[in-house]
């Protein structure tokens, strides 16, 4: 464990660099309201994905660790989210805000890569062990494009450590989740990255709120043992209020491996079905086991690998009078982290309990191609989860 949590002081410093620009600069208006947007929000003291990103990336340099991101369209974010190079409308200078926090600060780069993954994912693993005192994080356009990077993933990535002994901190950033955006625009593959894990050399994570996403990325560049991070992240769902922090999750928490209901209401003594998640389905689950009324709880696997059984032992302790263990995902059942969990489950429960899954049908291809498809498989896969009482 390493401590991760920020003074608020230093988040409000970063907060409001990130609004700060010279008087002779000058900022599209659009973007200087959608800026200004999160700084509002900031200050009502609840933080939403991107901010939390930048809020990380502030805070590291600010305390000496260099930051480096590259990518397809990663100074602008794939999703218009991040902004981390402004581009004057006059002169098109360019402008890092969070390169210039203070006079000490650690270096901030960010970097548009060429369109070639196998290229770009190789040079940035390389920067990461060849400096290793440097954040240097890797980020898909979409998570599915990790495939044309395969070679470099089964070569160095997952086994150097194991075949050369060398080592790296390096983060890769895979846009993940089902949204009707056609079988190369969701699945960062997760099921291939479990198939690899072993020997503690890769950290899996998929984060459900800004603040686990804050201390995930802190954790990567303050622990001790370097090994790479995989992190799944939402798409559209960059945005969802469900996935906003209290600031103070971020000034006095730190990342949890596994995170329980969020309902502040819930009776555990009354669920009688405990559902198994990751990331952005989980808020779906929830808000649909809010409406129908269901006597479920939603508990929240973080990290994926090394899987987290202390944790998710003392989550389930909680329901004692739950006889479903379902685990709920929305990737096909050949895919997605169910094999790996189903595993996982019998290794820390024995023969303890009886679980299951639901999952759309196994399939050849990762996603339909079809919008209304998809918002049908999906419908039934919540249905499924919180139904049936």
């Amino acid at each position: 464990p390493v401590v991760t949590a920020v003074d608020r002081a230093v988040l409000e410093r970063v907060a409001t660099a990130l609004t700060t620009w010279p008087d002779t600069f000058h900022v599209h208006p659009k973007l200087e309201r959608i800026l200004l947007a999160q700084r509002d929000t900031f200050r009502t003291g609840t933080v939403e994905w991107a901010l939390a990103e930048s809020l990380a990336f502030g805070s590291l340099v600010l305390e000496g660790t260099p930051v480096r991101v590259a990518g397809q369209d990663t100074r602008r974010g794939t999703f218009s989210q991040r902004h981390g190079v402004l581009v004057d409308v006059v002169d098109e200078t360019e402008y890092v805000p969070l390169a210039h926090l203070a006079s000490d600060q650690a270096t901030y780069r960010l970097y548009d890569t060429v369109l070639s993954e196998y290229a770009a994912l190789g040079f940035e693993y390389g920067y990461s062990v060849a400096a290793p005192e440097t954040l240097t994080v890797w980020e898909a356009q979409f998570g599915d494009f990790i495939n044309a990077a395969q070679v470099t993933i089964d070569e160095f990535v997952v086994a150097a450590e194991d075949k050369w002994g060398q080592r790296s901190s390096l983060a890769m950033l895979l846009p993940h989740g089902f949204e009707g955006q056609g079988p190369d625009h969701s699945s960062a593959r997760i099921e291939r990255f479990l198939v690899l894990c072993a020997d503690d050399n890769l950290r899996l994570v998929y984060p459900s709120t800004a603040a686990q996403y804050f201390h995930a990325l802190r954790r990567q560049a303050r622990a001790t043992r370097r090994v790479p991070l995989v992190c799944f992240n939402p798409k559209r769902y960059l945005r969802m209020p469900q996935a906003r922090s209290p600031i103070e999750a971020f000034t006095d928490d730190t990342f949890h491996r596994v995170l329980d209901d969020r309902s502040p209401d819930l009776d555990p003594a009354a669920v009688r079905r405990v559902l198994l998640t990751t990331g952005k389905l989980a808020h779906e689950l929830m808000d649909a086991r809010d409406q129908a009324g269901s006597p479920v709880a939603v508990v929240r696997i973080e990290q994926l690998y090394p899987w987290p059984e202390p944790e998710l032992l003392a989550a389930l302790a909680r329901y004692p009078n739950a006889s479903q263990l379902w685990w709920v995902q929305e990737e096909p059942a050949n895919m997605g982290a169910w094999s790996f969990v189903d595993g996982a489950l019998r290794r820390s429960l024995g023969e303890t309990r009886r679980w299951d899954h639901i999952a759309r049908h196994a399939s050849a291809s990762p996603a339909t191609g079809s919008p209304k498809v998809h918002e049908r498989e999906q419908r039934a896969v919540i249905d499924a989860a919180v139904g049936g009482f």
